[in-house]
């Protein structure tokens, strides 16, 4: 089991040395872009145009955010792997691309991250939550919900998509809880939360910051998060380590990658640049206002914890039997 602690992530990196690009020219001379695997608008997006406003001037003279959209997410790193290693080529991604993904589409995979990615930094964590609609009517905490799933000889429950962390956080739960629960994988976190809310789905696990509006205006009740501790905002819906589930506490994260070729120097320059940019307050209030915490580690820490999560993901999408299409 792997635990994710958000603090011991955001204390130590935040003391680090931002100095190396404090009052500097640009570390990189020319206009630097960040790759971005998802539509403009949505939360990957979001998250690289705050620190790509942040990177302008002090990583680059300009740094632009590039959508590479397809193959869920796959087509941005991709790219990353076939750019020059000079800085001007950055990632930021999911994890699932690079932990999962291995572990999904094995041969199939058109990169490997051990080999052709170099990690920089996490910039942004996020939690997830399990929500019920309508259709699992008097449900309000995850006993209950056992209990429903139970009594029905199994229910349903929608992710955002195949092969994500939500998917497979529903799989783990169905292990643990020794019911059976069918994924129902959808295009997006919107549609899941719509049909959910409908009553054509029970349940649905999202990442929290696509469900607090319609938690807090009674169509969706949050029962379960996996944060390692209640959320501030929310105290009122308990973690799924306090009903019972510890194996079931995790966290996302979005990291920054450069090609594996790129030498240690501007590794280390870039992630002092994006230790400085995270500890901007204006940006970690926008991050906050989408229930996302903007968090640095050390390149070489940041390795390591992609190491344990790659290892912790493999015999839960192994068990879960699941093979994507495409």
């Amino acid at each position: 089991m792997i635990r994710m602690h958000r603090r011991a992530l955001l204390a130590a990196p935040l003391l680090a040395t931002p100095a190396v690009v404090r009052a500097q020219a640009p570390v990189v001379s020319r206009t630097a872009r960040i790759l971005a695997g998802f539509p403009a608008g949505g939360t990957v997006d979001v998250a690289c145009r705050l620190f790509a406003e942040r990177l302008r001037g002090v990583w680059a003279p300009q740094v632009v955010v590039e959508n590479r959209v397809g193959a869920t997410g796959r087509l941005a790193i991709e790219e990353l792997i076939r750019s020059d290693a000079d800085g001007t080529s950055i990632l930021i991604t999911p994890a699932s691309m690079v932990t999962i993904f291995p572990h999904l589409y094995g041969n199939r995979l058109r990169y490997n991250p051990a080999a052709d990615l170099q990690p920089v930094t996490p910039v942004v964590i996020y939690p997830f939550s399990l929500a019920v609609g309508p259709a699992a009517a008097g449900v309000t905490n995850l006993a209950e919900f056992i209990a429903f799933a139970k009594s029905r000889n199994g229910t349903s429950y929608a992710s955002p998509a195949a092969g994500s962390v939500p998917h497979f956080t529903g799989v783990m739960l169905a292990r643990a809880a020794g019911i059976e629960l069918t994924h129902l994988p959808y295009r997006g976190a919107a549609p899941a939360i719509t049909d959910t809310i409908a009553g054509q789905i029970p349940a649905t696990i999202n990442v929290i910051g696509d469900q607090v509006e319609h938690h807090r205006s009674g169509p969706l009740k949050m029962i379960a998060v996996t944060s390692a501790q209640r959320l501030p905002r929310f105290p009122e819906v308990a973690t799924f380590a306090e009903q019972g589930f510890p194996d079931l506490t995790s966290d996302e994260w979005f990291g920054a990658f450069l090609p594996a070729r790129t030498p240690a120097p501007l590794v280390q320059a870039l992630n002092a640049a994006l230790v400085t940019a995270a500890q901007n307050a204006e940006l970690r209030q926008n991050l906050e206002s989408r229930e996302f915490e903007a968090i640095t580690s050390p390149s070489a820490e940041f390795a390591a914890r992609i190491r344990q999560e790659t290892v912790k993901w493999g015999p839960v999408v192994q068990e879960s039997g699941f093979r994507p299409e495409d």
